[in-house]
């Protein structure tokens, strides 16, 4: 399996793939506020590559519980400047990293597009945004499809479902069917299930629990768990503090792990290393489970 992207390029599958987290806001639930500024936005995108992330995610807008929307042209300005930086140095070093555009905006897609991203990913599905999916279709873009219930400022409110697993599943499948019909091509959509948005603790974990499911609608899956706060109230200490979000990464590499042994090949993530090693551990216990279970007669 493979991802195909603008210009003849192609992300293989063959093995997991890392999506480093490079949000230029002030205001992103974990890391907002650090990598704001060009420099220091550059200096963690080219350090997350050395750690071994094959896609650089930038985003210009938090979508964290209660966050508001920012213009398109705010979006622009922290973003299309770091992307254009981030694509020269990959090209000069001739690293196989690819960068994505984490919007929901087509305007700031297109912009993003231009200096050099080849992904666009939508955690509204392609729904905020109409002319969001027509862009990856006249763009051959990439396009990620994530589910989310309400948006960013409501979506924790009061999630329900009567079958998460169920609902969300269909209804990525329907969106991916969406991005057919405006000229996708199925080869260029990833879904993703959209961890903690618009879910409960317990929605979240029902859904890490069967992301086989979505594995088994033959789209590639993302999975984006990243110092999520779901995870803080599980690794409580005795007296019931949770952890920070930033001290969350051996809970994230755990569900780097599972993801990898239900199929999943492509993780979001903010702290690259630690989950590379996860993903690629969980890769090799994967083959060998395979290797032995052809050799059975």
């Amino acid at each position: 399996m493979h991802i195909d992207l603008p210009n003849g390029e192609q992300l293989s599958l063959q093995r997991p793939r890392i999506m480093g987290i490079l949000n230029v806001t002030p205001d992103s639930f974990s890391d907002g506020g650090q990598h704001d500024e060009i420099n220091a936005a550059i200096e963690h995108g080219l350090r997350m590559i050395d750690e071994g992330a094959d896609i650089i995610d930038v985003g210009g807008e938090s979508t964290r519980p209660g966050s508001a929307r920012v213009s398109p042209a705010d979006q622009i300005a922290r973003t299309q400047p770091v992307i254009a930086a981030l694509k020269s140095q990959i090209e000069q070093q001739a690293k196989p990293v690819h960068i994505s555009i984490d919007t929901m905006s087509s305007e700031v897609g297109a912009a993003a597009m231009d200096a050099g991203a080849t992904i666009l990913n939508d955690v509204s599905g392609g729904t905020a945004d109409e002319d969001m999916i027509p862009l990856a279709a006249e763009r051959d873009a990439a396009i990620v499809l994530m589910h989310m219930q309400g948006t960013p400022d409501t979506m924790q409110t009061s999630p329900s479902y009567d079958d998460a697993v169920a609902e969300i599943r269909d209804y990525l499948v329907d969106r991916a069917s969406v991005a057919e019909a405006a000229g996708v091509a199925p080869s260029r959509i990833v879904i993703d299930p959209g961890i903690g948005f618009g879910k409960t603790k317990q929605h979240n974990l029902e859904l890490l629990a069967h992301l086989d499911a979505f594995v088994a609608s033959g789209y590639p899956v993302l999975l984006g768990t990243s110092r999520k706060r779901f995870m803080g109230s599980i690794c409580a200490d005795r007296e019931g503090n949770a952890p920070v979000p930033a001290e969350l990464v051996g809970a994230t590499c755990a569900t780097t792990a599972l993801g990898v042994s239900q199929g999943v090949m492509l993780f979001r993530v903010h702290d690259v290393k630690a989950n590379r090693q996860a993903a690629d551990v969980a890769w090799a216990l994967c083959d060998a489970q395979r290797a032995e279970s052809k050799a059975l007669p």
